[in-house]
């Protein structure tokens, strides 16, 4: 399916479930108990595929003997709703530059090589908890300006029906980046610390030398 069909209805369907379901200013009156994921931009490159494969491993290329470049790390988190409720089978959506702060998209002006063996883009569907996970790697920096580095960061995209889609970014701890990022500092100074995510060594029961961060999402019910 191509993207901007799959995108469009993933969309609608949320949506219009949405507007079936409670009025806007219902939504202004139910004060959140779990304070929601900050909204962040979606940025212009989205992976320039057309198909995917549904996998939550974005370090191997189906067909490719080699694994991705770079730092494999693990992502793990919980998704819930604004009353702290697990979400069962949401929809989550991540893509990335890849170790060199490339993006597999034609609008990416960003001179530096393309890693053939990495995903770009992966998806998985929370479980019964609420909880995902997926495999990849730290992506590289790059320059989005002149005198801006983007920091390493990682693009989340969380949908279901009868919840609002959220589209937010997550960072790295302690990246020399960080401080000086202008969509990261354009958050609340109560926002920034919920999407920078401390990594640090993997369980025995991951690869060996890899590195796991828990990052933990809250989206809106509108039931």
């Amino acid at each position: 399916m191509e993207i901007t069909n799959r995108r469009s209805f993933l969309k609608f369907g949320a949506t219009a479930a949405g507007a079936l379901v409670v009025s806007k200013q219902a939504l202004a009156a139910a004060a959140p108990l779990c304070a929601l994921t900050p909204q962040q931009d979606e940025g212009p490159f989205y992976p320039g595929e057309s198909k995917f494969t549904v996998t939550n491993d974005l370090t191997r290329v189906e067909g490719h003997l080699q694994r991705a470049a770079g730092q494999v790390i693990y992502v793990k988190g919980r998704v819930v709703d604004q009353n702290c409720r697990p979400v069962v089978d949401a929809n989550v959506e991540i893509w990335q530059a890849c170790a060199t702060g490339k993006y597999n998209n034609r609008m990416d002006p960003n001179p530096a090589a393309i890693d053939p063996n990495f995903r770009f883009w992966g998806e998985a569907f929370t479980d019964a908890n609420g909880e995902y996970m997926f495999k990849t790697i730290v992506p590289g920096s790059y320059p989005a300006d002149s005198g801006w580095i983007r920091p390493p960061h990682i693009h989340f995209r969380v949908a279901k029906i009868g919840y609002v889609e959220l589209i937010t970014q997550m960072y790295f701890k302690g990246n020399k980046y960080n401080d000086s990022d202008l969509i990261l500092q354009g958050l609340p100074a109560d926002q920034r610390d919920s999407v920078v995510v401390d990594f640090g060594p993997s369980d025995a029961t991951l690869e060996p030398a890899s590195l796991t961060g828990h990052f933990d999402i809250t989206f809106r019910s509108l039931r």
